[in-house]
């Protein structure tokens, strides 16, 4: 049994490290897939390792961003430094709703809506959003080109989306991403502040999910940590290859053909749940 959730922990890692990137609910791959290949462990230990394996998507863009975001760096002068520091201060007033909003709902939401209808109509709807967003904004130019540009105001409107995906299905840089680029945000923009706003997002969901899976008398014991350190390290390996892929993407595309993707993918969905009903 070892074996068979050491394979099905690298199934779910390469899952996540694709889907929590890419605007297309890393959610909604993952409650698919534990259909397939579920690992042999406690409803306890699986919510907890589906939230806990994002660290290492997260880690990627901590690794690939280190300079961009450590207002520390040496090779930055005063003006750069500065400038870091109101990126972060703007990315901390951003998941200030998600933050207050999810604290008091999560448990709700992953009892109620944590089921493939309701996550297989989400994907729909914002499949469905981000066509036609950019059918909008095809001959539109963004008002926000670059980081250094984006206000409280627009880091506050965005964090206000980022309190839509926490509705399973929704997917968190998809629901971001699409905010900030109905107000103004450029693709590319509106993608790296969305991995930003990750970095603070997904730490506190893993802390919070870690206490709740210790704070109801679960324990790690020596198996589930190997399991889960496993699935962390191929989701941080594969996060660092499609968050490449994804910015060299929007160099020359847009995201409608994520959003004919989650149509699909929540079309085939809803098919399964009607078979397996």
């Amino acid at each position: 049994m070892f074996f068979t959730n050491v394979i099905k922990a690298i199934i779910l890692g390469i899952i996540e490290g694709i889907t929590e990137w890419l605007p297309i609910s890393s959610t909604g791959h993952l409650i698919l897939a534990d259909e397939f290949v579920r690992l042999e462990a406690s409803e306890a230990f699986m919510s907890m390792f589906n939230v806990v394996i994002q660290l290492g998507a997260i880690l990627a863009v901590v690794v690939l961003y280190f300079n961009k975001l450590n207002p520390f760096a040496s090779n930055k002068n005063t003006t750069k430094k500065n400038a870091t520091w109101q990126l972060w201060f703007r990315v901390i007033v951003a998941i200030i709703p998600s933050g207050i909003i999810g604290i008091f709902l999560d448990d709700w939401l992953d009892a109620h809506l944590h089921k493939f209808l309701p996550v297989a109509i989400v994907l729909i709807i914002y499949g469905v959003a981000f066509i036609l967003v950019e059918k909008r904004n095809q001959n539109r130019t963004p008002k926000i080109a670059q980081l250094n540009e984006i206000t409280y105001k627009f880091a506050l409107i965005v964090g206000m989306f980022q309190v839509l995906s926490l509705v399973p299905g929704t997917s968190r840089s998809g629901a971001t991403i699409l905010g900030a680029i109905l107000i103004g945000g450029s693709r590319f923009v509106s993608t790296e502040f969305s991995f930003f706003l990750g970095i603070p997002t997904m730490f506190g969901a893993s802390f919070i999910k870690i206490l709740k899976f210790l704070g109801t008398g679960n324990s790690f014991d020596f198996t589930g940590t190997i399991i889960l350190l496993i699935g962390t390290v191929i989701s941080f390996i594969v996060s660092i290859l499609a968050i490449k892929f994804l910015l060299n993407y929007l160099k020359k595309n847009d995201f409608t053909a994520f959003g004919w993707y989650r149509i699909v993918l929540g079309i085939v969905l809803i098919i399964y749940w009607m078979v397996a009903m």
